[in-house]
């Protein structure tokens, strides 16, 4: 059963003056421990799909089921509940708690959304930590460490709930090429280690020709879909 699937949803916006359609009847399904790309140009409705998909926000009509849930029919605390069970999130700027340490950052979901016991979060934090290669930074604080080394400690907070599903938002906008791909990598590791499904919104390219599957917007509509990995014009 696929993990996501859309059907005719659509996202309109009205302002005093325009009604805005954001996306336009999109249709598509996506499996479990898939490595996703929506690629577009600005303004062609990736990052709102992505908010939909994430239950920041529902669609204006269309059916949108992720990890067997109808996202149309969740409250706003129920959406907080569903992200935070089923969800995790990486972010271009990090998102990185300036006055928690790497352990802590990693460690936070852990306490404030899943209330998980002491003796499993060290245990599950420890283990992350070094998936992400970050044991020997455990102690530092994000001011104290590189970009690269920020976004390991995204993708390990992302991870440590164990989601089904990780939302990236332009994860390697702030990387230098070096570093992006590293950390595509990574992802890819983690993907084959816990079977957790990614999808990104990107217009860079590095994400996108390493994509197992790739879906184009264009104002708003899904122009084609892919699964050859190859990199569209974008």
């Amino acid at each position: 059963m696929a993990l996501i699937q859309a059907s005719n949803v659509s996202k309109d916006y009205e302002t005093e003056e325009v009604t805005v359609h954001a996306l336009r009847r999109v249709t598509f399904d996506i499996e479990p421990a898939s490595f996703v790309s929506f690629v577009g140009p600005s303004g062609s409705g990736k990052t709102t799909l992505l908010n939909l998909i994430g239950c920041l926000d529902k669609p204006s009509s269309g059916q949108l089921i992720v990890a067997g849930t109808d996202i149309a029919t969740l409250d706003r605390k129920g959406g907080a509940a569903f992200r935070g069970k089923h969800l995790g999130f990486i972010f271009q700027d990090f998102n990185l708690i300036p006055v928690l340490t790497v352990y802590e950052n990693i460690e936070y979901p852990l306490i404030m959304v899943q209330n998980i016991p002491p003796t499993e979060r060290r245990e599950r934090v420890a283990s992350m930590i070094d998936a992400v290669g970050m044991s020997a930074q455990a102690a530092k604080f994000p001011h104290q460490i590189s970009g690269g080394q920020k976004q390991r400690v995204a993708v390990a907070r992302a991870l440590v709930t164990h989601p089904a599903l990780v939302l990236a938002d332009e994860p390697t906008a702030n990387l230098d090429s070096q570093t992006a791909y590293t950390v595509i990598a990574l992802m890819k590791r983690m993907r084959d280690d816990l079977g957790t499904t990614f999808v990104f919104s990107t217009h860079d390219t590095k994400i996108v020709g390493e994509a197992e599957v790739l879906f184009r917007l264009e104002d708003g509509r899904l122009a084609t879909g892919q699964g050859s990995g190859e990199a569209p014009h974008v």
